[in-house]
């Protein structure tokens, strides 16, 4: 009994960030994959929901498939916020012109378009940038240490088409 029990909570953990994935990759039009991980997904659930169902655990069963549920959303969460798949697209705000913090965003591999605009006070500075989301992170530290009184806002994007990075997911795909 005890072994079921166990089990059922391993297939959890395994199915529902596998559920988590598939959702994700829906979301960000990966349709190849996320089917594929839709098969796995299904032939976990079906086996889990079996044993929960013909064992003679009972409630303990249940309440274990319950927890196992919620703890494979945090699972699943957190493999997605490794992965980090997709881009973001980021704003920057400055009271000043920091052509350092440009120079080096650029000589770090990031596209970077500069505007100035109209502020309550004064002139603002406005950098625009689009990147892979695994490089979040790392933007806004680089950003913290050129400029921390920066304001930053970070969006992603649905689709997006043209432009430097686009471009360059070409080059690096022929010479591959």
């Amino acid at each position: 009994m005890m072994k079921e029990i166990l089990l059922i909570l391993l297939l959890q953990l395994l199915y529902v960030p596998l559920f988590t994935l598939r959702t994700i990759f829906l979301v960000k039009n990966i349709t190849t994959l996320a089917s594929l991980i839709g098969i796995v997904e299904m032939l976990i659930y079906v086996f889990g929901l079996s044993l929960v169902f013909s064992g003679d655990q009972g409630f303990l069963a249940m309440v274990v498939y319950a927890v196992g549920f919620g703890l494979g959303i945090i699972i699943g969460t957190r493999i997605e916020q490794k992965l980090a798949i997709g881009y973001i697209y980021v704003t920057i705000n400055t009271q000043i012109r920091n052509e350092e913090l440009i120079q080096v965003m650029r000589n770090e591999g990031f596209a970077v378009t500069t505007y100035v605009g109209e502020g309550r006070d004064s002139q603002r500075y406005k950098y625009e940038i689009l990147t892979k989301r695994n490089r979040e992170k790392e933007l806004f530290m680089l950003v913290q240490h050129h400029e921390p009184s920066a304001f930053i806002i970070s969006y992603e994007p649905k689709s997006f088409k043209g432009g430097f990075l686009v471009k360059r997911m070409k080059q690096h795909k022929k010479h591959k």
